[in-house]
């Protein structure tokens, strides 16, 4: 299956349409001000030297890069002067100060001239994916070459130094994203050659002791090293290079027609979701190398749960859906794009979390007086940039492209994966989606194409549907047979839900989570008052619906506390008094300052 271009779709209304004018309007401007003010741009000029202040650090090329790919999508809506003119100046700095092989880095260029390609843990082969993803894009939307040019010297450099001539002192990359790039670049420019380099670095992974060797406090499951690829069979390790490297898994497999490589990606994505994930989509369950725990280790207070994490694993999912359509894929792309990734993101698109724990404590967080080291969590209010600030620049790049995520096409079948309010345009299809979902689940599709059938994801959260036309259902889609003009209508039931944990997730013992559609919900003490952890629902609970300031409702309903008192323990006895109880989308929680939050809720 190939997925219809981020390009030929256009978000017409709804949730999306308002998220997406936030990105344009604001979310560009405040991320790329922040990058101004920290020098990260300035250090394309490469004129730092020792003593000046604001060293170019290891990875902030992929920082600008991430800036630039989304800026260039954002062009797609139509000319922007001031972006264009930012993008166009970073590409001057960074083609000037490339060197005679085409080599491009600010940190090694400017510091440490002879230890290139020397340390495998310096993010030099990162940042360089994330150039070429920002080349590639900026030629897809716009035509101009000149920087796709400049990243194809840089890629044919890379080429000669590590599959070559072998003189680099590692093999691959230590933090996984050039392999997708180059599948990327190859689609942009039709040779082969970075393909096959893609190829080579997805090959060599896991097959050479002396990549091994631990890194400070990492080890070789960090690194994605503990075998080779084709042998995986979970998902270790550092979240982000897991699900970047299995991106690249899933290219080169599709490329190349390998099955051991697709089928790896496949049990990869099997223990992510059925036992590595948290329920907003969110992966990462430590701090401690923002990686992969063990199966069904999910705290929530402590939960990692990184911003790029969940967008890669919507990358991911979504190039999963490329062997074909199964709907266990979008299901959860979905999950993600609603939850674990709009929850990096304030609502008006200035500020960020790397972290998105599933419940906040605030007056325990600094519990104990006596030492100066403390245990980590996550902060309790997003921030404008982070020392490391990878996540809000890729949030940028995923709103801007998402319709890439929406819609496929086959040899006889046009594919909705997700429903937002849109229209589609490519050759051989024109389709115009009008939908509030997942406000609501009514949605109406018009469709004109040569295709014979139209296949809809009918999302496993889901047991009610209703669509007027006959289908037939398979492996979560229903499949209708088109006459050449067509008028579909489909309604989604929507009741609200309560889910429970796997009994082996055992912070969640006697616990419930609160999800109306694909949106998961939580409880803030702002509106439910302190001790939120202690409130418990009635599994026979009435929930309604009311307008919020969110984009998508809040829920309410009676909820039930245990009555105050200075006793520290008290008989067990009916202590519980109601109280209303709202709840309102995971994604929007720490929008209104600091206060206690849980997705658990007690199961009364």
């Amino acid at each position: 299956m190939k997925n219809i271009d981020f390009s030929d779709v256009n978000i017409t209304g709804g949730y999306w349409q308002k998220r997406q004018e936030i990105n344009r309007e604001t979310t560009v401007h405040a991320v790329y001000e922040r990058f101004r003010d920290t020098h990260r741009f300035a250090a394309l000029t490469c004129t730092w030297k020792e003593g000046d202040p604001d060293m170019p650090h290891i990875f902030w090329d992929s920082d600008v890069a991430k800036w630039i790919e989304g800026a260039a999508y954002i062009l797609k809506d139509g000319e922007n002067q001031e972006l264009t003119e930012i993008i166009e100046e970073a590409i001057d700095n960074i083609i000037q100060n490339s060197d005679e092989n085409g080599y491009f880095n600010s940190h090694f260029l400017v510091t440490r001239k002879n230890e290139r390609f020397t340390h495998r843990s310096q993010h030099e082969l990162y940042c360089a994916g994330h150039l070429i993803e920002a080349a590639v894009a900026y030629y897809n939307i716009t035509g101009r070459d000149r920087f796709l040019k400049a990243m194809c010297r840089y890629a044919d450099y890379i080429e000669k130094v590590f599959k070559e001539e072998k003189s680099a002192a590692f093999t691959t990359p230590g933090h996984p994203e050039l392999e997708l790039a180059l599948m990327r670049l190859y689609k942009a420019t039709g040779e082969k050659r970075y393909a096959e380099l893609a190829k080579y670095f997805i090959d060599e992974h896991g097959r050479h002791e002396k990549e091994k060797e631990p890194d400070g406090f990492a080890n070789e499951y960090y690194n994605q090293d503990d075998v080779p690829l084709r042998n995986r069979r979970t998902a270790e390790g550092h979240c982000v290079r897991a699900l970047y490297l299995l991106c690249g898994m899933a290219d080169v497999a599709e490329e190349y027609g390998d099955e051991a490589l697709k089928a790896a990606c496949e049990r990869c994505f099997d223990n992510i979701t059925q036992k590595r994930m948290y329920i907003t989509g969110g992966v990462g369950s430590t701090c401690l190398g923002e990686a992969f725990t063990v199966d069904y280790d999910l705290p929530n207070r402590t939960a990692y749960a990184e911003t790029c994490a969940a967008i890669s694993l919507a990358m991911f999912a979504g190039r999963m859906l490329k062997f074909g359509a199964s709907a266990k894929y979008g299901d959860i792309v979905e999950k993600a794009m609603y939850n674990g990734i709009m929850s990096g993101v304030s609502m008006d698109g200035r500020s960020f979390f790397y972290e998105n724990p599933l419940e906040v404590d605030p007056g325990f967080n600094d519990r104990n007086t006596s030492t100066v080291q403390k245990e980590h969590f996550s902060i309790t209010q997003r921030v404008e940039v982070f020392e490391c600030s990878c996540c809000p620049p890729n949030i940028l790049r995923f709103l801007a492209s998402i319709g890439g995520f929406l819609y496929g096409v086959d040899e006889d079948t046009l594919y909705v994966h997700q429903y937002m309010d849109s229209e589609a345009e490519t050759e051989g299809v024109k389709l115009k989606v009008k939908t509030v979902y997942p406000a609501d689940g009514k949605i109406v599709l018009s469709c004109k194409t040569s295709k014979q059938y139209l296949a809809l994801r009918i999302p496993a959260w889901c047991e009610n549907f209703h669509i007027n036309r006959e289908y037939e259902r398979k492996d979560g889609y229903a499949y209708i047979k088109l006459t050449g003009a067509d008028e579909i209508q489909m309604e989604l039931d929507m009741p609200v839900r309560l889910v429970r944990a796997n009994r082996r997730v055992h912070e969640n013992a006697g616990r419930v989570a609160v999800m109306r559609g694909p949106v998961v919900y939580c409880a803030e003490g702002v509106d439910n008052g302190p001790d939120v952890r202690s409130i418990a629902l009635d599994r026979s609970s009435r929930f309604e619906l009311a307008d919020s300031e969110f984009l998508l409702p809040v829920l309410r309903t009676v909820g039930y506390r245990p009555r105050e008192t200075e006793q520290l323990y008290v008989k067990d006895s009916e202590t519980y008094e109601k109280i209303p109880l709202t709840l309102i989308p995971y994604y929007a929680f720490a929008n209104r300052g600091t206060t206690e939050m849980s997705v658990w809720i007690l199961k009364k």
